[in-house]
């Protein structure tokens, strides 16, 4: 049985920045395996910010949402809190929500708020990563049929 932690939106939990429920196909279909267990998680909600949330990108080493409050603290406690969670249950992996300037691996929105991505991750993938969690985005799942979630 492997156990692997998920950012709670791909899942259609309603913690996005937006309250917006975008469940994933490929993550949800997941669901249905046996040899699977998910942890949901949203490290922005474990570092005490609202839902629904002013939208927040990367900039400069720290995290600033949109009204430009510097809200890097609560995106670090949060993703600090996402890693105790991982430690605690033994995922040695992740799946996150891509782009997220907590989840996102690989590419992120740069700061400006006007949609241009770069090269970087987001809090919460570079702790993983620190700490030996593999970081997966959700367009690296395979899916086919329905999602179990929806």
């Amino acid at each position: 049985m492997e156990t692997i932690l998920v950012s709670a939106c791909l899942l259609g939990i309603g913690c996005r920045y937006s309250r917006e429920i975008k469940a994933d196909e490929r993550v949800c279909k997941l669901l249905e395996r046996k040899d699977v267990v998910m942890i949901p998680v949203c490290p922005e909600q474990l570092g005490g910010l609202p839902t629904p949330r002013e939208p927040a990108e990367r900039k400069d080493g720290g995290v600033w949402n949109k009204n430009g409050e510097n809200v890097t603290e609560q995106f670090l406690y949060g993703a600090r809190e996402a890693l105790k969670l991982a430690k605690l249950y033994g995922c040695s992996q992740a799946i996150l929500k891509e782009r997220s300037p907590s989840c996102g691996s690989g590419k992120i929105y740069d700061g400006s708020f006007s949609g241009k991505m770069v090269d970087g991750d987001g809090v919460t993938a570079e702790l993983f990563k620190k700490h030996g969690i593999r970081v997966i985005g959700e367009s690296q799942i395979g899916a086919e049929d329905k999602p179990a979630c929806q």
